[in-house]
């Protein structure tokens, strides 16, 4: 062939592969395939539709099952923008910087095959970055705060967006450069709901951000079949095979209550509250106080000027029925007034306020308007329930041995996550409130710990549990024989009853017959 002809193919051929960046990878990009080896990239029709969505859109979420080469051909996308483009900059952000360096490897062993005419000049070359002659480059990161900050970048790539911590504050970084012309492709499996992937695939569903969605169910790859994802099962478990195969965001994730049954909660007994008091409407109420029933109170307390809230619930002790709520950022000591009103309305309800740290704060204007039916815990035995304490003799009306509200501490929060979990399982509570169940929804297992994911908040998830676990001790004394009916418990006896004593319209109870013991704190 004449050598004018071959270079005029040749540059038909590179400005053929300049355009369709489908035709380059299909013709030149060379994977190496974990059985295969070394072979071409010949695209199935699902990746060829992907990569011109990434082409064409600016924004792309992914949701993908697993083994479906997506994270490949982001690399060789990655390369086609550096190679036809200059200062084209590329930054790849992972859990870990080992598995953002993969992709990076990728692109290198894409480069490495290419025809001569088509490679661009190298001049610098490592594990974690490449760069061309041109000016642009790919470099890969792990996962941290700052991440993406003063980067020019073009493109950003983020690798199972969906389990990486903090990732509300990386992608809030890179929004200073990215919102100059820059490109973005957030790609992942699913892990729960409710987190910062899980809420921007929703939301590009509805056409309501700028992403575009890319959903890749198991089902497209060509070379599969139901016997294939059958040994999923078998080899990675159903609840796990879920997660990776099926794109369903509701049976993934680590959530310390199922997302099956979380979202089975908010279908069948979670409704809009009948009124919403406060200034931002922080105070939902399902159920007036009704002057035949028994309440409990559970608060947990946050400073008011950070990014944690004060929460508490109303339980109807009977029923396990939350008929009110309130989240919301409050001073501690108009926080500890709140209580107390809110408290004496329900029927001057069973006070339950966790101590730790801030919770003093307020606690203390619940003793100094002598609240009398504050909760109070045994200081030595804090982790064990009332109706033990009392069989082992512990003068509960001693305040000396008593400290106000409830401790949560290595011992307690285990007993509380428990206790959380069995009412949950056993569908023994009604829970009106979908914030609740929003919230659980990024209450997950890290490691042995159950916590909220980072960047979300467990302070309504907590105080349901301080709830649920003193609320089960007040019916174990109950069930040990203890007989206190509900007029009895809001201060009305309609008369003494076995083992109490009624004086000074107060309620005693005498375990053992020597002295009387206050337990008005309790119920």
């Amino acid at each position: 062939m004449p050598k004018e002809s071959l270079k005029q193919l040749v540059a038909s051929e590179y400005a053929r592969c300049a355009k369709d960046p489908v035709h380059f990878m299909r013709r030149y990009c060379y994977i190496q395939h974990p059985t295969r080896g070394k072979m071409l990239f010949n695209l199935y029709d699902f990746q060829c539709d992907t990569l011109n969505d990434l082409n064409e859109h600016e924004y792309n979420i992914i949701l993908k099952s697993r083994q479906l080469g997506i994270s490949t051909l982001c690399a060789g996308f990655s390369l086609w923008s550096m190679l036809f483009n200059h200062d084209f900059n590329v930054l790849v952000i992972a859990t870990k910087q080992d598995v953002a360096k993969n992709l990076v490897t990728k692109v290198r062993v894409m480069h490495d095959y290419l025809p001569t005419w088509l490679k661009g000049q190298t001049v610098e070359d490592n594990k974690l970055s490449l760069r061309f002659a041109n000016g642009s480059q790919i470099k890969a990161v792990s996962a941290a705060g700052d991440a993406g900050r003063s980067e020019a970048l073009s493109l950003l790539v983020i690798d199972e967006a969906a389990f990486i911590d903090k990732i509300d504050e990386i992608w809030a970084s890179a929004q200073q450069t990215l919102a100059t012309g820059g490109r973005a492709v957030v790609l992942s499996t699913p892990n729960g709901i409710g987190n910062f992937f899980h809420k921007n695939w929703v939301k590009a569903k509805a056409n309501e951000n700028s992403f575009h969605p890319i959903e890749l169910h198991w089902t497209v790859h060509p070379e599969r079949d139901q016997t294939w994802r059958d040994e999923q099962d078998a080899i990675l478990g159903p609840a796990h095979a879920s997660q990776e195969c099926d794109c369903d965001f509701i049976s993934s994730g680590r959530t310390v209550i199922p997302g099956d049954l979380l979202e089975l909660y908010r279908e069948t007994t979670c409704q809009e509250p009948i009124e919403k008091r406060g200034l931002d409407g922080g105070l939902w109420i399902w159920e007036y106080p009704d002057y035949s029933k028994s309440y409990l109170v559970s608060a947990d307390v946050a400073r008011g000027d950070g990014n944690d809230y004060s929460a508490f619930h109303i339980f109807d002790i009977d029923s396990l029925t939350q008929v009110a709520e309130f989240k919301g950022q409050i001073g501690t000591k108009e926080y500890g007034n709140m209580l107390v009103n809110i408290a004496t309305e329900y029927n001057e309800a069973l006070l339950v306020i966790e101590n730790a740290n801030i919770g003093w704060a307020a606690i203390q204007p619940a003793i100094d308007r002598n609240y009398k039916n504050l909760y109070y815990t045994y200081k030595t035995d804090g982790y064990v329930d009332a109706a033990t304490q009392l069989s082992k003799g512990y003068d509960l009306k001693e305040k000396a041995q008593m400290t106000p509200g409830f401790t949560t501490s290595q011992r307690t929060r285990p007993l509380l996550i428990s206790k959380l979990d069995i009412y949950f399982r056993e569908r023994e509570l009604v829970v009106k409130s979908t914030r609740l169940i929003d919230e659980l929804f990024t209450f997950i297992w890290r490691g042995q710990k159950a916590e909220a994911q980072l960047g979300y908040n467990d302070d309504l998830t907590m105080s349901f549990a301080i709830g649920l676990f003193v609320r089960d001790s007040a019916l174990k004394l109950r069930n040990e024989g203890i007989e206190l009916n509900k007029r009895a418990i809001n201060y009305m006896g309609k008369g003494p009853t076995t083992g109490i004593s009624n004086t000074n319209d107060n309620w005693k109870w005498n375990p053992n017959g020597k002295g009387d013991s206050d337990l008005t704190w309790l119920l």
